[in-house]
């Protein structure tokens, strides 16, 4: 992002670093708080966890003593030890918002319901709010965005997750005056639906992962999710229910991305997909009107189009989420958000054959996983956006695996918090 080192360094000079609240210290927090203490510009103020010990050991990766950081739930105590440079591990993520010093709050949970709350207490607390928690955003972003527009904070997006990284390309594409046909992202996992947190637990503690989040990779919700947060931010659908998902490399995207009556698979264009075979990139495949721009993209060996893929090899993750934070803070600007209400929306698919009376349990479990279509089809169709499910959802129907689970075959939990603001959501978009 240019200019940010600068931008940072100066901050550091001036002794005035943006100081970071953040939520969940699993594999993507901790790795974001490492970064953290070592960048110039930015400090992990406060890392919050349910394990109050992961927490600790975030700090600890980074290379901090046990003297510089300062156990608590007391806000009065957190300011103190910020005040004195020390870093502040907690049980209560709730501190992140109640402590003055914090400038941005990260959501690095995953949980929807715990992101939307932590999104809602941050902005009511004027602070900046980067969602590394796509799982909220895709069913309650439009109305945090409201939100935060109306308390005059940042809600975001991050670079590094793939929704933010290929925004940035989108923005560059558009900003030449292409049309964007296509937008997605790598998948390099293979598609498993039936996986389950069992099934994958040899592999995630090899990788040093939480069980359900690889799950999730795997039975491709996550990538149903990153689509969703593409085409909530800029308009792309689907062309079909969970996209078609194409094996190929980079530089076949040209062809295959045509429509149908050129050779392609497309039915239309302006959508969003996915790939097997370039992860971990993403891209996004253009096309121009104009004859000497045509020309002149065939000059730079982009192919004789008349589509082109501009593309991406790389995503850092929570790596890259301090330049989304040093965006908000410093440029006052977002870097993926929903436009105005929904497009798109992510919808939940049974695992496997089930009973009446059934509970479901959500994200990167035993028994449902996520798809993608349009928010217009979705709800004509009744079906249940994922991110309401969890595990006090019950069946009221037997369902076949790969069935499409609408409100009729489910008893949603309507006590939670994230079920609460899509009803008012719903009221002001539709």
């Amino acid at each position: 992002m240019f200019n940010m080192n600068r931008k940072l360094a100066a901050l550091e000079e001036a002794g005035k670093p943006i100081q970071v609240g953040v939520v969940g210290a699993g594999q993507m927090g901790r790795g974001m708080v490492t970064e953290l203490v070592l960048i110039k510009g930015e400090r992990p103020a406060i890392c919050a966890d349910i394990n109050i010990d992961l927490a600790v050991h975030a700090f600890e990766y980074a290379g901090v003593t046990e003297d510089q950081i300062v156990k608590t739930t007391d806000p009065g105590t957190a300011s103190d030890a910020i005040a004195k440079g020390k870093y502040v591990a907690t049980n209560d993520s709730s501190l992140v918002t109640k402590v003055p010093e914090i400038d941005v709050v990260v959501d690095v949970t995953g949980v929807p319901d715990v992101g939307a709350r932590i999104a809602l207490d941050s902005i009511a607390a004027g602070k900046h709010i980067v969602m590394m928690n796509v799982e909220s955003d895709v069913v309650i972003g439009p109305y945090l965005k409201k939100k935060a527009d109306e308390a005059g904070v940042i809600y975001t997006g991050t670079s590094g997750d793939e929704p933010g990284t290929v925004m940035e390309l989108y923005d560059f594409a558009e900003a030449m005056g292409f049309t964007v046909e296509v937008m997605g992202k790598g998948k390099n996992n293979r598609l498993d639906y039936e996986c389950n947190p069992d099934t994958v637990l040899e592999e995630a503690t090899r990788r040093k992962m939480s069980p359900r989040m690889l799950c999730a990779f795997k039975d491709g919700t996550k990538t149903m999710v990153e689509m969703t947060a593409m085409s909530n931010a800029t308009g792309l659908v689907p062309d079909v229910i969970g996209g078609h998902g194409i094996a190929c490399d980079v530089k076949g995207l040209n062809d295959m991305y045509m429509l149908k009556d050129k050779g392609g698979i497309l039915n239309k264009h302006g959508v969003v997909e996915y790939v097997r075979g370039i992860a971990p990139g993403v891209f996004v495949t253009v096309s121009t009107d104009n004859q000497e721009i045509a020309y002149q993209m065939q000059y730079h060996s982009m192919g004789p189009g008349p589509l082109w893929t501009l593309y991406r090899p790389y995503h850092l993750c929570n790596l890259e989420t301090p330049l989304t934070i040093g965006r908000a803070v410093i440029y006052h600007e977002p870097i993926i958000v929903p436009k105005n209400g929904l497009v798109s929306e992510v919808i939940t698919v049974a695992k496997k054959d089930m009973k009446a009376g059934e509970k479901l349990d959500g994200i990167g479990g035993y028994t449902t996983y996520g798809s993608i279509d349009t928010h217009e089809h979705a709800k004509k169709a009744g079906y249940v956006p994922f991110g309401l499910i969890n595990k006090n959802a019950v069946l009221k129907k037997d369902v076949k695996k790969g069935q499409l689970l609408t409100y009729d075959d489910v008893e949603i939990d309507t006590n939670t918090l994230i079920y609460k603001i899509r009803a008012e959501q719903d009221k002001i978009f539709g």
